[in-house]
């Protein structure tokens, strides 16, 4: 059974700050966020992702709504919302496969009433994913955050 919580319910996870930071599940989730990553966006390369990964567990993570998947008393996914955008979904590859990411996005689609996000074009699995799940895709740019030359697709879906 996979249990969905937010991350700022502190005393379920014994944490004394009512965000990541300081109840180590900053570097549980940027285990798993890397973890995901290395194989989904293997076109970044691993020293970057390396980096990455430290801004993920200091900088975006402590910023955003967090809802953990829970499986076996362990995080299996999770997804980080910053208002209706999808700042990160990620499911451990040991569980996906396995409903998490679309039980994740159901949950988030319930308390937000839209998604949006971007997803990496090159990452094929993920984007049929999202598309299977009734995203929409509603522009592209050439290339991501930092200006490198990965193209990203915006992309939206609307509760029903």
């Amino acid at each position: 059974m996979t249990h969905i919580y937010q991350t700022e319910n502190h005393e379920k996870y014994g944490c004394e700050h009512p965000r990541l930071s300081g109840c180590g599940y900053g570097r549980a989730f940027g285990h798993l966020w890397f973890e995901a990553s290395i194989t989904a966006h293997a076109f970044v390369g691993e020293t970057r992702l390396s980096e990455q990964r430290v801004l993920i567990e200091t900088v975006y993570l402590p910023k955003a709504e967090t809802w953990v998947a829970v499986r076996d008393g362990a995080p299996a996914g999770f997804i980080s919302l910053l208002d209706d955008f999808i700042g990160g979904l990620f499911v451990s590859p040991k569980h996906q496969g396995a409903g998490i990411g679309r039980l994740l996005i159901s949950h988030a689609l319930r308390q937000k009433g839209q998604l949006r996000l971007e997803v990496y074009t090159a990452n094929t699995q993920a984007y049929a994913f999202y598309e299977n799940l009734g995203f929409e895709e509603l522009s592209r740019r050439p290339s991501d955050d930092e200006g490198l030359p990965f193209e990203n697709a915006q992309m939206l879906l609307k509760g029903r």
